[in-house]
């Protein structure tokens, strides 16, 4: 008899008929299977409290650091109105877009390198999905229940008993999804300013958007699509083979140790009865937040949270077997036998080395850079009205537009002098005051004697330099003309 809580896509096929039948039949065949519910089970040991430690860590970091303040400002504020990104006493400018693009490609490297030595390290304990799923069970858990009482409440008829609960877990997901939304928000306006406004019921219609829009992505993806996240939405599932390799380590199953498989008494001697180490209870199963079994061999489904490995243990240690059936490992580690030191020993081969080697290079040049970064930013632009003109005494003059970028957070006064001709000088007022963290532009007029130089192009270069205790100066190249 067919499942009641599948739904089942199907079509008709017309099958042909058999030889002095009437009629065609029409077979319905099954194309897709809606999805299972998986229902975790709770588990203790050595990598279910590491999960926990990143869970803590990530979103201490995440939920704390906007309110956290550097001079008299958020200490972390990516302010897209005003296009300044300010990371503690960082200021950064679209024009510093170079350090983001630094940044991806440090990213992105970090992740070939941990996935080529330890497989999905991310993925298993700081991924957002992971993160978010893992605070989501345990809401279902403190409400519903353990796994078998979560199952029953699932099964049971319509009660008020099942609604109150139901509308309980709902409503403190909902409540923490519009907290994570309203912090999401408010890296991109100021939180402080962010909580007035919502008390005030006065926030803006693109601040309401991403409110609601991040937090119902949060309750969507943590409390309903989970393990479907990871295993049909994100591509790292889908090219991870291409950076893992024997040597990769990853959780792995014992098959030579475990097999075969079977139940039996605790006092039993599996090697009378022709049985591995494997009792066949299916707990690592159970615990797995994607509902795959590990006996099974890698599957790309397979997170690396070392789940069935804690699980696995416990079972191990009730039954009176060595732990490590189903451990962190390589696959040239289960078939020669490797112990810890050998495998550690062949993380470091030429794959691995070259990935650290670049990640390493980049990674110094972003740094060494932000570090030799000036907080001024000039450009020189020519006055478009007037290319070149005479004036007074028949002197040469040229009109120059200075776009000055104070990028740090004091105001601060800077000197203009230019040189590249001969007697060239500047008539106009040569010192201009620009407020912290703003772009100011000044008209400056260049003139050289009438003799100075030959009619048409020549370089000269515009000199900038900061007065007060940390002077910073920038040069910036230009052309004077000389009319013919």
């Amino acid at each position: 008899m067919p499942d009641s809580n599948v739904n089942k896509s199907v079509i008709p096929i017309t099958a042909v008929p058999a030889r002095g039948g009437k009629d065609d039949d029409e077979v319905m065949v099954s194309l897709y299977a809606a999805r299972q519910k998986i229902y975790p089970r709770s588990v203790s040991g050595l990598f279910s409290n590491w999960r926990w430690i990143t869970v803590w860590i990530t979103q201490i970091v995440f939920y704390g650091l906007p309110w956290l303040e550097w001079n008299a400002r958020q200490a972390v504020l990516f302010d897209l109105e005003a296009r300044r990104f300010y990371i503690f006493n960082l200021v950064l400018y679209p024009q510093d877009f170079i350090y983001l693009t630094g940044l991806l490609v440090i990213s992105a490297l970090a992740l070939f390198l941990f996935t080529a030595v330890a497989g999905r390290l991310w993925c298993g304990y700081a991924c957002p999905q992971t993160v978010y799923t893992e605070i989501f069970l345990w809401i279902e858990k403190k409400v519903e229940g353990d796994r078998s009482a979560r199952m029953r409440l699932d099964q049971a008829a319509f009660s008020a008993q099942k609604l109150g609960k139901k509308w309980l877990k709902h409503g403190l997901w909902i409540a923490f999804s519009l907290w994570t939304g309203f912090t999401f928000v408010g890296y991109f306006t100021p939180i402080r300013e962010l909580t007035a406004l919502s008390l005030a019921a006065s926030l803006g219609p693109w601040q309401t958007f991403w409110v609601f829009f991040y937090g119902f992505a949060t309750y969507g993806n943590a409390g309903f699509m989970r393990e479907q996240v990871c295993k049909y939405m994100c591509p790292y599932a889908r090219f991870q083979s291409a950076m893992f390799d024997k040597d990769t380590m990853i959780v792995t199953y014992d098959e030579k140790r475990g097999e075969p498989r079977g139940p039996r008494s605790k006092k039993a001697d599996p090697l009378a009865l022709g049985l591995g180490s494997c009792i066949d209870c299916t707990l690592c199963v159970q615990v797995c937040p994607t509902g795959i079994d590990i006996r099974k061999g890698l599957q790309y489904e397979c997170i690396g949270c070392g789940a069935c490995i804690d699980v696995c243990d416990e079972v191990m240690d009730k039954v009176g077997y060595p732990r490590g059936l189903v451990k962190y490992s390589t696959q040239n580690g289960i078939a020669q036998g490797w112990n810890t030191a050998q495998m550690i020993k062949r993380a470091f081969r030429p794959r691995v080395l070259v990935y650290t080697g670049i990640l390493v290079a980049i990674t110094l040049a972003v740094m060494v850079s932000l570090f030799l970064r000036k907080p001024l930013k000039v450009d020189v632009l020519r006055d478009r009205g007037v290319l070149a003109r005479m004036v007074e005494q028949g002197r040469i003059e040229n009109v120059f537009r200075l776009q000055i970028m104070n990028a740090t957070e004091s105001t601060q006064r800077y000197v203009i002098t230019v040189t590249g001709l001969p007697g060239v000088t500047i008539a106009s007022d040569n010192e201009v005051e620009v407020l912290a963290t703003e772009v100011r532009s000044a008209a400056i007029r260049v003139q050289i004697p009438p003799d100075a130089a030959t009619p048409g192009s020549h370089p000269i270069q515009f000199a900038i330099r900061s007065v007060g205790d940390e002077s910073v100066e920038v040069s910036e190249k230009a052309a004077f003309l000389v009319p013919r």
